[in-house]
């Protein structure tokens, strides 16, 4: 781990390779750090641009062992040290949230990530991985920041968090992978991390080209990806040209109010993902798992999740691209079956602007009063639509604009507790980003 950190920071600081066309995409990409031979070349080229666990484009690879389409833009700063290609990116986002009515409120935070990986090639047919990702959300507090119709996890140990999303663990993976090639498009990979990302949904929303460019959480974080961060995950796959099966065994338990620790770990459930990506365009995957006691304040109590995505990437113009995500999610507990949806689309058109949109739908059964409470499910929705502009400040650094507005829909049931039928939100934000 501090091979890989300390790599990664001296590439923030100090390196500046120059960005190159690949081909293939009209994206721009990495150019190789200049050999000491051809051969030297072709292998830190090939060692850059292949995946870490299997016979494809390393665009493919998003957060934990998911994928995400080839035409996806690959971020970071790239360059080779010896045998290892590592990659640094990092986003900072300064955020000013509002929300409206008696279950809203407002506040200031910052939220983002610095991610690292280092990969190299281990004999004649494997590959080794590590990867780190930290946030700076913890330094918000553990009660997080408003935001209307989000539930989940806790802000104390004892009170629940409703019409608020919680901060994220300043560790939100810490992992390492191996992948045996076992031809030129099979091979068998295992995954492990403390803290790390199960087998199950869609890439985390953050790492998501559809939406990552928003400060603001999909109010399906719990229907979808909430287990980004577990604490201890395990996972072994296969993969079969444009397939991939895998199984995960991982903590059920959600990070608890400590948002500096780690936790120890404890594999008590289980998660299974299947993924196809028919073309350069699409990827689409189904998953399932048998989550124990993910909640800390109703530990008797189990979830059996299922979920299924499809994402459509299409670059184009100079550094351009459009990416739209289709989710849903199902959580089935003692109280019933609950469902959510999710649709969300991003545009750039160009290296200075990026537009985003996402609709969301989920039947919750804990926004009822007193917070946390089960009570009667209800279907409950989101609309939000943002812009951000960017403005290049060196090669590789730039800094942004942006803002969001969320209009809420409550039914009758709710009106009362949140003032009105409709309550809005709004979030400005200037972030930095490496990339």
């Amino acid at each position: 781990m501090r091979l890989l950190l300390a790599t990664a920071a001296a590439a923030a600081l100090f390196a500046a390779p120059a960005l190159a066309q690949d081909p293939g995409h009209d994206m721009p990409m990495p150019a190789q750090p200049q050999p000491t031979s051809d051969m030297a070349g072709m292998s830190g080229m090939r060692s850059m641009m292949s995946a870490a666990l299997g016979d494809y484009a390393i665009n493919r690879e998003a957060s934990g062992t998911s994928w995400q389409p080839d035409a996806s833009p690959h971020a970071g700063l790239h360059l080779m040290q010896g045998p290892w290609m590592v990659m640094v990116h990092a986003t900072i986002d300064g955020v000013y949230d509002w929300q409206q009515g008696p279950r809203g409120g407002d506040k200031a935070f910052v939220s983002g990530m610095l991610m690292a990986m280092a990969k190299r090639e281990v004999g004649d047919r494997g590959t080794v991985q590590l990867r780190a990702m930290l946030s700076p959300e913890p330094f918000m507090g553990k009660s997080g920041f408003p935001e209307l119709l989000q539930t989940g996890e806790t802000a104390n140990g004892v009170t629940p968090l409703v019409d608020r999303q919680h901060p994220h663990d300043l560790f939100m993976e810490l992992s390492g992978a191996y992948a045996y090639r076992l031809a030129r498009q099979d091979s068998l990979f295992v995954y492990a991390g403390l803290p790390g990302e199960p087998a199950f949904g869609p890439p985390a929303f953050m790492h998501r080209l559809s939406i990552m460019d928003s400060p603001e959480a999909p109010i399906t974080h719990h229907w979808l990806d909430s287990t980004h961060i577990s604490m201890g995950v395990v996972t072994a796959g296969y993969i079969h040209r444009n397939w991939k099966l895998e199984v995960s065994r991982f903590r059920g338990r959600e990070p608890d109010q400590h948002r500096f620790d780690i936790e120890a770990p404890k594999l008590d459930s289980t998660a299974a993902r299947i993924s196809w990506n028919p073309s350069a365009n699409w990827a689409l995957q189904a998953s399932w798992a048998d989550q124990k006691s993910p909640e800390q304040l109703e530990p008797d109590e189990n979830i059996r999740r299922w979920s299924a995505s499809a994402i459509y990437t299409v670059p184009f113009g100079h550094g351009g691209y459009w990416s739209t995500t289709a989710a849903w999610g199902r959580r089935t507990s003692a109280h019933g079956d609950l469902d959510g949806y999710a649709l969300e689309s991003a545009v750039r058109p160009n290296l200075d602007w990026t537009i985003f949109a996402r609709a969301e739908r989920v039947a919750s059964d804990e926004l009822a009063l007193p917070p946390g409470a089960h009570g009667p499910a209800v279907t409950v929705g989101k609309v939000s639509v943002g812009a951000v502009r960017d403005f290049s400040l060196t090669p590789h650094w730039s800094f942004g604009v942006g803002g969001l507005y969320a209009i809420n829909f409550v039914p009758g049931a709710l009106r009362a507790s949140y003032g009105r039928s409709e309550p809005q939100g709004a979030m400005g934000f200037v972030r930095f980003k490496l990339d």
